[in-house]
């Protein structure tokens, strides 16, 4: 009896592994992906709900800045596929999940910083992702016959294959309830390459293009996935790929008296110092909750 109690879960993980993308009973190749009606009927998935939390339970809490870097091998599922068309149905980069949410007015909570103080419009995300200049030679055409042509005109917009990095907003708390140090996410901003600074031919900085606040977003980010480099046929959903932290990121803030500084505010020009800081912020956290169990 107990194999069979231990087989049948496994049956059923197996079931929902396969069937998630429909690729062993696809009779076209189109329906690779796809749900059929019996799976749609039998889908309730949700994002797994946050608990309600007093705030006399919270003893302690830190709020910090992250940046992800896409470099990192351990980040790239955050990056790829920036092509879409050569992905599985729902297996898109963390942008462009971002992205259709907040095309399909889905994800309404969006910023232009990190403390949600200044909403933004679809129309004013789309200026800031959006980039037009002219040449020299197109300038030079337009003084001398008052026109320019399209070839002398650069449009950017930014997609995913312009991401460098993501920035993190988040909260480390101990919850007295549990006795634990617990972690919640509250901001996601892709961070992309200036395209007005590419536009204009410049050397361009890397700029946040907006601030999502995360909790309006896990629902879109439970419907889009991550490839899974461990099992290719069982992909993760964003919003369980980063409420779970299976990301590497490095502290470049944290909430102070000076105004939410930047580490690199007051260490100038020494990336080892600024990189032996963010570790030393790490390290604090992790020591207040061995200190909770001291007496």
């Amino acid at each position: 009896m107990r194999k069979v109690f231990l087989i049948i879960p496994l049956l059923l993980l197996t079931n929902s592994v396969f069937a998630q993308f429909n690729i062993l009973n696809a009779k076209d190749p189109a329906e690779i992906g796809l749900k059929n009606e019996e799976q749609k009927k039998m889908d309730f998935s949700l994002p797994l709900p946050y608990p309600y939390t007093e705030d006399r339970d919270v003893l302690w809490g830190k709020q910090v800045w992250e940046k992800i870097d896409l470099d990192e091998r351990f980040n790239l599922p955050l990056y790829y596929p920036t092509d879409t068309l050569a992905s599985m149905p729902n297996v898109r980069s963390l942008f462009d999940a971002l992205y259709a949410g907040i095309k399909q007015g889905k994800i309404t909570k969006v910023y232009a910083d990190s403390y949600f103080t200044q909403k933004l419009t679809v129309d004013e995300i789309e200026e800031r992702m959006t980039a037009v200049d002219t040449t020299d030679a197109g300038k030079d055409q337009l003084a001398d016959e008052g026109i320019v042509d399209e070839q002398y005109i650069t449009r950017i917009h930014v997609n995913s294959e312009l991401i460098e990095e993501y920035h993190f907003r988040g909260i480390w708390y101990f919850d007295a309830k549990y006795g634990e140090l617990k972690y919640r996410l509250l901001g996601i901003a892709p961070v992309a390459i200036d395209p007005k600074g590419m536009a204009a031919g410049m050397t361009p900085d890397l700029v946040e293009i907006f601030w999502v606040f995360f909790p309006d977003a896990r629902l879109t980010l439970h419907e889009y996935y991550a490839f899974n480099p461990r099992n290719t046929i069982r992909p993760i959903d964003y919003d369980h790929l980063l409420n779970a932290r299976r990301f590497s990121g490095i502290i470049y803030k944290e909430d102070n008296v000076y105004g939410d500084r930047e580490i690199k505010e007051y260490i100038h020009d020494n990336a080892l110092r600024q990189l032996l800081e963010s570790q030393r912020i790490k390290d604090k956290i992790r020591e207040y909750e061995e200190d909770m169990w001291n007496y």
